[in-house]
């Protein structure tokens, strides 16, 4: 039903033609692409994502079966669901694409990112820093008379939080990997 001016009538049959998609949440999605090793993927990849205006929050590429010539790609990206849905399939259409995972919806899913983080201070921040850092299990990689590089793995949020208490305390620098991802279990994936 229609009132005539092409939307659907409000208590009407609704049709897919006229979902509206903006009232979904935004989600947070990491997705684990295998890929063939070959020159200019990586650039097909990032050209599906920046030419339909979708965001890349974090990617990190490394080849995973040197026999084979895979590498697999870990994207993390955010939009509703509808969104995420078109990514997908998007990346399952690029002909060098042979596996998308959605490592976010799987419950055996691990995510990591790997920080290093300069700190530099003296006296109660040098002190208060280096508490901080074993309460978060980081390793102190690097140290001078005025500062601390220290390495620190695990969840985004971790890390985010670990850079968060450090910056009053005197942070120089972030270097972060991105985040890395695989399934639990002895299947591959």
């Amino acid at each position: 039903m229609s009132d005539g001016s092409g939307t659907p009538a409000p208590n009407g049959p609704k049709s897919a033609y006229f979902l509206n998609h903006e009232d979904e949440a935004v989600e947070r999605r990491t997705l684990a692409v295998l890929v063939d090793n070959e020159p200019g993927v990586l650039a097909r990849v990032v050209g599906l994502f920046s030419g339909r205006g979708y965001n890349i929050d974090s990617l990190t590429v490394a080849e995973v079966d040197a026999s084979s010539h895979q590498s697999r790609i870990t994207i993390v990206t955010q939009g509703t669901p509808h969104i995420l849905e078109q990514i997908e399939a998007h990346l399952m259409r690029l002909v060098p694409v042979g596996e998308v995972v959605d490592i976010t919806k799987s419950k055996r899913g691990i995510e990591r990112e790997l920080a290093l983080v300069k700190v530099a201070g003296t006296g109660d921040k040098r002190v208060e820093a280096l508490r901080i850092a074993q309460i978060f299990r980081a390793n102190v990689i690097d140290t001078t008379n005025e500062s601390f590089i220290f390495e620190i793995t695990g969840a985004s949020e971790k890390i985010s939080q670990f850079v968060d208490l450090m910056t009053p305390l005197g942070l120089v620098e972030v270097s972060r990997t991105g985040v890395l991802s695989i399934k639990r279990g002895k299947e591959k994936g």
